[in-house]
């Protein structure tokens, strides 16, 4: 019996089709842009979700039109390098890093894949972009304002502590930049002689160093607490949070969960807000934008924190003017 040729083609073109659908479908597949996301935390956390929310917002579907890659450092900075060549290897469209040391571990590590670099001090005095407007190279992102925050903090600190002459100064010497450390320690002198308010710098390099730090500021008669930025502080702000309370000094953090976690207040940008901001240029970049023309961003606008409960554990009355100003007021 002869064999009809339409039937057997149409069959061949079936089975053509079954076989090529899975390639097909793996090649799709293959094309999801993927995302390397370096932090100096130890796992997934608020910031993340913001992260995630924004990458939402722009129509990126974690899982389903986009992959992202997390690595967590956990205080392991001396493994950075580790961690960015891992994320090289695996050719990760985009990385976003989560700090200045890990923004600055990451350059070093590739001068071809983009880079968004968030929450950095002094991105040019970092050496990590030519400058604000024109980054150049393959690096931007969202920059902070560490050192031009740092006199704001302090007239709260007068605001809300009676008689106030002399305030502790925590700060981590591995953070930032020699010049970007040293203007935020100039910046800090002026500001104390301009209120009238001698620091005391004291330093801590790791959650250990907390007792020491807190035995010094004891000896030298600090009657409150200004933190500086810091991913180790910001990992360990609840440890922080009860060395305060337990030597009883008022203290301002650079980030809102430093009062979220009990401390006294805060005035800082938005840690989750610069993560939703991230995504932007993550979108950016993946839709064809080059890292050397997207501007870097800088915050327009900081929140003011106030732990109430707090204030009336350690004895003090925020003035109403000062509640009036707060951007939350934590009871």
């Amino acid at each position: 019996m002869g064999v009809n040729p339409s039937i057997t083609r149409s069959t061949m073109v079936a089975v053509v089709l079954l076989l090529a659908a899975p390639l097909a479908a793996a090649q799709q597949a293959a094309k999801i842009p993927r995302i390397g996301f370096l932090s100096h935390s130890s796992g997934p956390n608020p910031d993340t979700n913001a992260f995630r929310q924004g990458l939402r917002e722009l129509g990126w579907i974690e899982g389903q039109t986009i992959a992202v890659e997390y690595r967590w450092t956990a205080g392991r900075e001396k493994q950075l390098p580790e961690f960015v060549a891992e994320l090289v290897r695996l050719k990760v469209d985009v990385i976003v890093t989560s700090s200045t040391l890990v923004a600055q571990a990451a350059k070093q590590g590739t001068t071809a894949i983009p880079i968004v670099a968030t929450f950095v001090a002094d991105p040019v005095g970092s050496g990590l972009v030519a400058s604000l407007a024109r980054p150049g190279g393959n690096i931007t992102g969202l920059s902070t304002l560490a050192a031009e925050l740092v006199a704001k903090r302090l007239e709260f600190l007068r605001e809300v502590v009676p008689g106030l002459t002399r305030v502790g100064v925590l700060w981590n010497p591995d953070v930032f930049g020699e010049r970007t450390i040293r203007n935020m320690l100039q910046q800090t002198e002026v500001a104390g002689r301009t209120l009238g308010v001698q620091v005391q710098f004291v330093e801590a390099r790791r959650p250990d160093d907390f007792e020491r730090a807190f035995s010094a500021m004891k000896k030298g008669r600090v009657g409150a607490l200004l933190v500086f930025p810091s991913p180790m502080f910001f990992e360990a702000r609840r440890g922080l949070v009860e060395h305060a309370a337990k030597s009883r000094l008022p203290a301002v953090y650079p980030w809102r969960e430093g009062p979220e976690a009990g401390g006294l207040m805060s005035y800082a940008t938005s840690l989750p807000e610069m993560y939703r901001r991230t995504a932007t240029y993550v979108d950016k970049i993946l839709k064809g934008a080059k890292p050397a023309d997207l501007p870097v961003e800088q915050p327009t606008r900081s929140e003011l924190v106030i732990n109430v409960k707090t204030a009336a554990e350690l004895g003090l009355s925020i003035p109403s003017s000062l509640l009036v100003r707060a951007d939350q007021v934590i009871e």
